[in-house]
């Protein structure tokens, strides 16, 4: 008989979201072979015409910068009804976070 939802039968077991020994050991692998052939690498890419360059730069990026997602405002606001120096707060409060 299977087990019920969210019930394991080693509650003792991996954390959720932590990664496997076998997935720990590749990413360690991979950074170490990155970082033994940085001067390599910079020289490849040099040699590669600028489209391409940006083509491989562009690729990396997909794992070091997070990607954007839309966000809906569930919150509506009529900035007409709304005062300059209220606006300016809000204006402030959103680039405090930049």
């Amino acid at each position: 008989m299977p087990q019920p939802k969210g019930k394991t039968g080693n509650p003792q077991g991996r954390p959720k979201g932590s990664p496997n020994k076998i997935t720990q050991d590749i990413r360690n692998w991979l950074s170490k072979l990155i970082d033994d052939n940085r001067e390599q690498m910079q020289n490849d890419l040099a040699a590669l015409s600028p489209k391409e360059r940006l083509q491989v730069l562009e690729k990396f990026m997909q794992y070091t910068v997070p990607k954007l997602q839309s966000v809906e405002a569930t919150t509506k606001i009529d900035f007409d009804q709304l005062s300059d120096s209220q606006i300016d707060n809000i204006i402030n409060k959103i680039t405090q976070g930049l």
